[in-house]
């Protein structure tokens, strides 16, 4: 049984930017509730648009207990889990939100974000904490819900969290909507609370009436008395952020061992607002006209460096650069003290030449920290394709992928 999106499209008017993202590349639909598949998941963070129109597939109860029934325990992770399920999995939009915090943490929050589940502080983490984030995530969104038919805006949650939920549930805290919070912020805020409020009670409720998904599974075992210790905890982190860069890297190297400079700068200008994209890129073409390269360790060990961009921010401000330019040595060794990572100086070189406009060998503080925050929104924001300008030495490399 198949439901085309377009009988359900004005449901859309009623969602946040992030539930119409979800809704658009789910393809799995179980008892009304909408889900992701592993692949569904990786377009959606490293796609526009899904690559094919989708129609919401309705899974039957043996079809889920199967897939559930295949789901490798956590011990046997990877960072190519999502891609070895492909359709194989199952994932609710709460779950996609998690994911997505994930893959903008720097290592150091993995600890923090365990400590948040862990409420009983036993150093584990059981399956009715892990629940805890469907209802801190279900309360977040009932305060952004926008207005109107109340019928419709019942389906939406049905669509979303698998059953209905009265709005005269949420619990407001004094002064708690001034301030905009991101996921993360709520997640952090709200599961230190979690003993001293309704929702570890409301978690039972919702175990019992929810089913299982890939993740859970994956976690807590086919039965879900299994427990989640740091060490693994950590592990599926490192793995998920690992995936989602070797996927957008070999997406580039087209089986190469590095992608060219230029390459580069469209990941890392691809999700950001910046207008006027070519300015950036013809400013590193003539910056550096002898292609090096850039290695997937060099990839990754960027991103591990925005994951921990707001410390990066708070040492440059202790150096005093925050309202100048700053040069090579100056950024490579903020970064070093702030975060621990090391970047080459190649890497930190193609940096300055993709942003670096006027050509000074100096890096604007502001405009580098603005473009960054855009790109670590990747996921939560509209992505933004940037033309890809064939060159003679991207023709050679796909010349030599193709034999």
């Amino acid at each position: 049984v198949t439901e085309n999106r377009s009988d359900l499209e004005d449901l859309h008017l009623y969602a946040t930017p992030r539930e119409q993202r979800f809704r658009r590349f789910a393809s799995l639909e179980y008892e009304g509730q909408l889900y992701m598949t592993p692949y569904d998941f990786i377009q959606a963070v490293t796609s526009d648009e899904p690559k094919h129109a989708k129609k919401w597939r309705s899974l039957s109860k043996q079809e889920l207990h199967q897939i559930l029934m295949e789901t490798p325990p956590v011990w046997k992770g990877s960072s190519k889990l999502f891609r070895n399920l492909n359709e194989k999995g199952v994932i609710s939009y709460t779950e996609y939100l998690f994911l997505l915090c994930i893959l903008t943490k720097p290592h150091a929050g993995f600890r923090i974000a365990f400590n948040m589940f862990d409420t009983d502080g036993n150093e584990m983490v059981d399956k009715k904490e892990f629940l805890v984030l469907q209802e801190i995530f279900r309360k977040k969104n009932e305060k952004r819900e926008k207005r109107g038919d109340e019928e419709k805006r019942a389906m939406l949650r049905l669509q979303l969290y698998g059953y209905h939920t009265p709005t005269n549930s949420v619990i407001k805290t004094e002064g708690e909507d001034l301030v905009p919070r991101s996921y993360w912020d709520t997640l952090r805020r709200s599961t230190s609370q979690a003993l001293f409020s309704d929702l570890a009670e409301r978690a039972d409720d919702i175990s019992s009436s929810l089913s299982d998904t890939t993740l859970l599974v994956h976690f807590f075992g086919k039965k879900g008395k299994a427990e989640l210790n740091f060490e693994d905890f950590y592990r599926f982190m490192d793995n998920l952020q690992t995936e989602v860069l070797e996927i957008e890297f070999l997406s580039y190297s087209n089986g190469m061992n590095t992608i060219s400079e230029e390459d580069f700068a469209h990941i890392l200008l691809r999700y950001t607002n910046v207008e006027n994209t070519s300015s950036y890129l013809e400013n590193m073409r003539c910056s550096i006209p002898e292609e090096k390269g850039i290695t997937f360790e060099e990839f990754r060990s960027f991103f591990q460096f925005l994951n921990n961009l707001e410390d990066f921010a708070i040492a440059m401000q202790m150096y005093n650069f925050a309202s100048r330019s700053i040069g090579q040595d100056e950024f490579k060794r903020a970064v070093y003290v702030a975060t621990g990572v090391k970047l080459s100086a190649h890497l930190v070189n193609t940096v300055f030449k993709i942003f670096d406009v006027n050509r000074d060998d100096q890096l604007s503080y502001k405009e580098f920290i603005g473009i960054m925050k855009d790109r670590l929104n990747r996921g939560f924001r509209g992505y933004k394709p940037i033309q890809r300008y064939t060159t003679f030495k991207s023709c050679v490399r796909k010349e030599l992928y193709s034999r």
